[in-house]
């Protein structure tokens, strides 16, 4: 995808966005180009006055310190939005956590943990598998309100099958691999996944725009609707694109609705659940840069380069036919395909996060320190239009640093 541009029909104009002087002065001490900055805000603001998107939020942050927060449409000042798969990263970074103490081995076969995953050839599958989207059932069906019922939960592992030997190939999953993680976290652990995503990890960098599971009512009113905008790309739009027709997967409109549900919200769906702000999300990938936040370590420096490190590189995506290029949890940039996997033109190949469902975007980029969160409540059901949308604005962000 390419972002757009003057000679892109998928070009749009946008209000004028004025900067505050704080504002200002904090993008100045951080390094930022203000000018830079505000073709950022105007491009994520272009949707919602065209009346496509009904709420955007972007926020920058650079060298721990969040820079810049901006909220546009219906959206209160302390409102949150489901972030659907840039939750992985987030429910990663609790595994990074067990793995550096040594309670459990990428190696290792999920049977150790989970009794009941040992049917249909699963025996083979490890923690790695997991985390890299390896493991070989992409599609393995699973309710989010059944993990309210261990019994169900097991019954299910024990039901699904393999589409290939594990680590032989990649397919993203979804779904269904997270949830794997999320049991063998609670096993591990002893208490339910969300508890230790809160101690472990939301507490201790003190994430409050960043909430997954076990929401409180007062959090719950937070949440922005899910709102499906927009019409579905054609065939022929995808053929001039240059791209295949997407396949049909389990993220449909129905599917992401549900999470206007609290009761599903309340699951805290690991691998798509998690509710937060821009500042949230840009504020836990500065943290998964750097280890710590506020002085507070969580993940030592050792840890975080096995995270971002690629295990299987030869492994290229189904869909698009460009390298997976998949660390524990997480997307790196990587060569000049990196806008196919969310990222800038500008981004450096060490960048790495994990967007979402509707044009959720995540990212932190080592080279300049500069983390990018952008969230919306609408899900464009034209999906080459939220990739244009996602390269532009991430493009725009990369673009801001000095």
């Amino acid at each position: 995808m390419t972002a757009d541009g003057p000679h892109n029909p998928g070009a749009r104009s946008a209000a004028a966005v004025a900067l505050t002087a704080a504002e200002q002065a904090a993008i100045v001490a951080a390094g930022l180009d203000a000018a830079a900055v505000t073709a950022l805000c105007q491009r994520a603001r272009a949707e919602v006055d065209e009346g496509l998107l009904p709420a955007v939020q972007i926020a920058l942050a650079r060298n721990g310190h969040l820079v810049i927060e901006r909220r546009f449409g219906a959206v209160s000042d302390d409102g949150l939005v489901c972030v659907f798969s840039a939750t992985k990263a987030l429910t990663a970074s609790v595994v990074w956590l067990l793995l550096e103490e040594g309670a459990l081995a990428l190696t290792d076969p999920v049977v150790r943990y989970i009794p009941e995953f040992d049917t249909h050839g699963k025996d083979a599958v490890q923690v790695l598998h997991l985390l890299t989207h390896t493991a070989g059932f992409p599609h393995a069906p699973f309710r989010p309100l059944d993990w309210n019922d261990p019994a169900r939960r097991a019954a299910r592992y024990a039901q699904w099958r393999l589409n290939w030997a594990p680590g032989s190939a990649y397919e993203y999953h979804p779904s269904s691999s997270m949830w794997v993680l999320a049991e063998l976290i609670e096993r591990l652990c002893c208490k339910p996944f969300c508890t230790v995503v809160r101690e472990r990890v939301l507490t201790p960098l003190g994430l409050d725009g960043l909430w997954l599971g076990d929401l409180p009512e007062p959090v719950q009113n937070r949440v922005v609707p899910v709102a499906i905008v927009g019409e579905a790309a054609t065939a022929a739009d995808y053929q001039a694109a240059g791209v295949p027709v997407p396949p049909e997967t389990e993220v449909t409109d129905d599917a992401l609705l549900n999470f206007n549900d609290p009761a599903i919200r309340d699951v805290g769906v690991p691998g798509g659940g998690a509710v937060a702000s821009a500042a949230g999300l840009a504020l836990l990938h500065q943290a998964l840069w750097r280890g710590e936040a506020h002085g507070t370590r969580l993940w030592q420096e050792e840890t975080l380069a096995r995270a971002r490190a690629m295990p299987f590189p030869e492994h290229r995506d189904p869909y698009l036919g460009c390298a997976a290029n998949r660390g524990l949890g997480l997307i790196i940039s990587g060569d000049k395909d990196r806008t196919l996997r969310g990222f800038g033109h500008g981004n450096s190949p060490d960048a790495f996060g994990h967007n979402g469902a509707g044009g959720q975007l995540a990212w932190v980029d080592p080279a300049t320190g500069l983390s990018l969160g952008y969230v919306t409540s609408g899900h464009d059901r034209n999906s080459l239009r939220q990739a244009r949308r996602g390269v532009a604005i991430s493009s725009l962000a990369a673009e801001t640093v000095r």
